[in-house]
């Protein structure tokens, strides 16, 4: 199969689809590798770099989208590269389409088959895909919080871990999951005073015992949430519904209740994020206020750290990959993880979260695949 991987277009964003090393095992696999030039320079990786792991080079994406057989990214594509998609291609990245009709209907109209990295799933259920990119940006909540709140950047001064004598600031997490496990991590290794909220008893327990009491835990209600966000210098957001839009969790009207200057981190907003007021800001421009409030909803947080980010995801991708290379529609129809991340087939929506957010018509998965 001919595997594309183009030059990531999104604002600032400069992570890379596939790095040498993964070229290198495509290429062991029989596969033939199109990159498009200067597609690694944020990694640190060259065009001869990728020369000598097997690929070939080309001068524009738009080579790459005409001849490949298979499109490798890291983000969602942009409104000029989901109109070089065609049918009996296949779209290997991250999509989050419940919060984006324009890009659904996008996709549906080029008749690509598209595979989300954020739906697959592994033997018990897991989203191993998501998985890195959710460690990163759950570690990098707590920096873009700690820079936030600097007096310089308009925030309320407070050193995150405080100093003898002074006492730390209040950091609350909403949802236990990977971001917000490694969100706390980060908090408490600072030395801040950390609550993590959580809807699951089982969760709940795990927390309380990965971290030996050091970190509070608490079971969400409304009445909870606003106690903590009242008592709070710090909110990151990190509740996720797998494929579909993240729960508003913080209203509007909870605002009032907060202090001045309190940070919001909404690292849900890929999935059109779990604060009422968010709204996807870029890397350039990473915070806007509402109500006294500062607001931090980077839709690509991981992208700030490219080396460290694609290296990760692309261990967890390459298994994945390397099955719908070697095996085509078949890989993904005997994979059962792939075939939870199968969002679009040839006109088709195969994602139910998806459907079910939009409003659009759902096709079971393996009966798209039999039909078309």
């Amino acid at each position: 199969m001919l595997i594309g991987v183009p030059k990531e277009i999104k604002k600032q964003e400069s992570r890379v689809g596939l790095t040498p090393g993964a070229v290198r095992e495509y290429a062991a696999h029989g596969h033939q590798i199109l990159v498009e030039s200067g597609a690694g320079a944020s990694i640190g990786a060259t065009d001869e770099t990728y020369i000598a792991a097997g690929a070939k080079i080309a001068s524009d994406a738009a080579d790459i989208f005409a001849r490949a057989e298979m499109i490798v990214k890291v983000k969602e594509p942009q409104p000029g590269e989901w109109a070089q998609l065609r049918e009996g291609q296949i779209l290997f990245t991250y999509l989050h389409l419940a919060p984006d009709p324009e890009q659904t209907e996008g996709l549906i109209r080029s008749g690509v088959t598209a595979v989300a990295y954020e739906t697959v799933t592994d033997r018990s259920g897991g989203l191993p895909l998501l998985a890195p990119m959710s460690e990163v940006a759950g570690r990098l909540s707590i920096e873009a919080a700690a820079i936030a709140s600097r007096a310089n950047h308009g925030g309320n001064g407070l050193l995150l871990g405080g100093v003898p004598g002074v006492k730390p600031a209040r950091v609350v997490v909403l949802g236990g999951g990977v971001v917000g496990t490694h969100a706390a991590r980060m908090a408490r290794g600072l030395g801040a005073e950390v609550t993590i909220i959580d809807r699951s008893i089982p969760r709940l327990r795990q927390l309380d015992e990965l971290f030996g009491g050091t970190a509070r835990t608490g079971f969400s209600t409304l009445a909870l949430i606003e106690e903590e966000i009242s008592a709070a210098d710090v909110v990151i957001g990190a509740v996720l519904v797998p494929g579909a839009s993240a729960p508003k969790l913080v209203t509007r009207d909870m605002l009032s209740l907060m202090k001045q200057n309190t940070v919001l981190v909404d690292v849900a907003i890929d999935q059109g994020g779990c604060f009422e007021t968010s709204r996807a800001t870029t890397h350039a421009d990473p915070t806007y206020v509402v109500d006294g409030i500062i607001h931090y909803c980077v839709a690509n947080m991981p992208g700030a750290v490219p080396r460290t980010s694609s290296y990760a995801l692309n261990n967890a991708t390459l298994p994945f990959g390397l099955t719908i290379a070697d095996e085509g529609l078949k890989g993904i129809l005997n994979n059962p993880g792939l075939l939870e991340g199968l969002n679009v087939h040839r006109g088709m929506l195969t994602s139910q979260p998806v459907a079910e957010s939009l409003n659009l018509e759902y096709r079971e998965p393996r009966e798209a695949l039999y039909s078309a």
